[in-house]
């Protein structure tokens, strides 16, 4: 059941950190021993280019659109400040390869509103209208070539995820984790539909098993496609609407906040 339709008013969003930790730990718990079974964990394919080509590819585009697009940056920043005042700059922990975590840095397009328990409101609540023409033409993402110039992410990968979502992992997504992360890693089979998180993981999975220069190739050609044209466009500047990554149930299915039941909520704040 959504946690917007439980009888009691026990809401997902109401939640405390400390409370929404919890409630993970214990799915995970619950669900990940059967959900890990019987895996068996797999290698990245070993050449040259994933050795040495990819990394020089990262370098060359990086290095080139921090100085093309250095003039764009500076008017998102400046506009951001005249926006949301300071600080300017949005930063979070994520998952990078092997699990390393580090720093992502981003323009700030959301406010610090929150409601009247002190609770901050969700993200699509929070988002500007600056926000929204930010990432609905992915200007935010301008600053990651930075991250990928310094070796922490990639031109094609798994998108990095909150470093808070670590534990959450089943075996087999947790290989998303091998590469570094990307600025996008688009859907590869158009069959798939929506990015959904289950769509996005096994696409991550997916990509791991096949990562090669053929590979980044198609997926650079489906990122432009999608940055200009494409639902996902449309999509990121709504903010979050997949709701949170919880973990899984018990028959392997990503489970989200929204899937989050009454008794769950209930028991995590009693």
């Amino acid at each position: 059941m959504p946690v917007e339709n439980v009888n009691k008013g026990v809401r997902y969003r109401d939640l405390t950190e400390e409370q929404v930790k919890l409630l993970a730990e214990q799915i995970a718990r619950e669900n990940l021993p059967k959900v890990n079974d019987g895996f068996v964990e797999f290698e990245i394919p070993d050449t040259f280019y994933t050795r040495y080509g990819k990394r020089a590819l990262d370098i060359v585009i990086s290095a080139l659109a921090l100085i093309v697009f250095s003039p764009i940056i500076l008017v998102v920043l400046i506009a951001t400040y005249f926006d949301v005042g300071k600080p300017i700059l949005f930063k979070q922990e994520r998952i990078g390869k092997d699990g390393r975590v580090f720093t992502l840095v981003k323009p700030r397009n959301m406010t610090n509103e929150r409601d009247e328990n002190g609770i901050l409101l969700p993200a699509p609540e929070r988002i500007t209208k600056w926000g929204r023409f930010v990432r609905k033409y992915s200007l935010d993402e301008l600053l990651n070539f930075w991250s990928i110039l310094k070796g922490d992410m990639s031109i094609i990968g798994p998108r990095p995820l909150n470093a808070f979502y670590a534990a959450r992992f089943s075996k087999r997504h947790n290989m998303r984790h091998k590469v570094r992360p990307g600025l996008e890693c688009p859907l590869h089979d158009p069959s798939m539909g929506a990015m959904t998180w289950d769509n996005r993981f096994e696409n991550d999975v997916w990509y791991v098993q096949n990562i090669s220069f053929r590979t980044d190739i198609k997926m650079l050609f489906l990122l432009f496609r999608d940055t200009l044209w494409g639902r996902d466009r449309c999509s990121r500047a709504d903010a979050d609407v997949g709701g949170d990554f919880m973990g899984y149930t018990e028959n392997g299915q990503v489970m989200t906040s929204e899937d989050v039941t009454e008794q769950q909520l209930i028991a995590v704040i009693t």
